[in-house]
């Protein structure tokens, strides 16, 4: 094999057949090596084959234990300060998590954030499995009206957490340019004829629309299009753009980047951070709400059109 051949950690997941979390975990664990080359992860094609020679040689009753079989193997290529350093991951899509690594990598020594682009419920589920270490959710409660706290509740039982709030935003339906179908809300999904375009299980869009529909009571199999997911707000707001749909449920940003839909607001969501509050994290997770609370990132998020920023730093729970 190669020696100049590396590949992302989305090629390593597709190689070995994980998910992209799992690649991530392996690298927090030190159990494969790897280096930034900008914004991202690489993994060296000779480190990749070690690994898997050493979890074969696990897996065989014919060779014997080593003590050392599971220690990573130094990368001379990497500077000890980056190898060394306590990876963290960051799951969730938006673009307020790729600035808030940024800040992270700047303000906080020894850390290398790492970002995971996955929906609210299985990064709730990662962190439980403690796959990940900072999650992004916007889950609401149908009954309460709540954002996320019901859901962190129910999925990290027995964990202490601290609930932190990164911002707000408007959340409701894409519809096409001028609205010929003349939707206005979650009822009048139901409209004959009328094409929907859905996000994938877990997202917090897709968790939104079946809390309404359930409220509304609407059976999701009368509404043409249900099945259909995208895994994106802003592949929603392009699939309604182009036609393919009359309407998709996301956040106002997607609707002004992609054009070519109008926006129906609907409804205001709170998009919070879950922590972990393990000893080891305890020093790392007051720096990140210092972050979050400071004027030099909210002040990027400001030229963001779509946020809110009234809450922005608050500790909302903290177990």
């Amino acid at each position: 094999m190669s020696s100049d051949i590396s590949y992302t950690t989305e090629e390593i997941a597709k190689l070995l057949k994980i998910s992209k979390l799992t690649v991530y975990d392996l690298i927090k664990k030190g159990e494969l090596p790897s280096y930034r080359v900008g914004k991202q992860m690489r993994v060296d094609a000779s480190d990749l084959e070690a690994y898997k020679q050493r979890a074969k040689s696990k897996q065989s009753a014919l060779t014997p234990a080593v003590s050392d079989v599971s220690r990573p193997t130094p990368d001379p290529a990497v500077p000890p300060s980056v190898s060394e350093a306590r990876h963290v991951v960051i799951t969730g899509q938006d673009l307020s998590l790729d600035i808030l690594a940024k800040h992270m990598e700047k303000q906080l020594p020894g850390l290398r954030p790492l970002r995971a682009y996955v929906g609210s419920m299985d990064s709730l589920i990662s962190m439980y499995q403690g796959k990940s270490d900072i999650v992004s959710t916007h889950l609401l409660d149908g009954d309460t009206g709540e954002y996320n706290i019901p859901y962190i509740r129910k999925l990290l039982v027995g964990s202490s957490y601290v609930v932190v709030n990164l911002l707000s935003r408007q959340a409701g339906l894409y519809v096409q340019k001028g609205n010929p179908r003349g939707i206005h809300g979650w009822a009048d999904l139901q409209q004959p004829g009328l094409r929907i375009m859905n996000r994938e299980k877990g997202a917090g869009a897709r968790v939104l629309l079946d809390e309404q529909l359930r409220l509304h009571h609407m059976e999701p199999s009368a509404l043409d299009g249900y099945l259909y997911e995208e895994s994106t707000h802003l592949a929603v707001a392009g699939k309604v753009a182009s036609g393919e749909a009359d309407a998709g449920v996301g956040i106002e940003k997607a609707a002004l980047l992609v054009g070519g839909v109008d926006f129906i607001p609907l409804i205001q969501e709170r998009y919070d951070l879950v922590m972990l509050k393990k000893p080891e994290n305890l020093t790392w997770i007051q720096g990140v709400i210092e972050i979050l609370q400071s004027e030099a990132f909210q002040g990027e998020l400001r030229a963001i059109q779509g946020y809110d920023l009234s809450l922005t730093g608050r500790v909302l729970l903290e177990t």
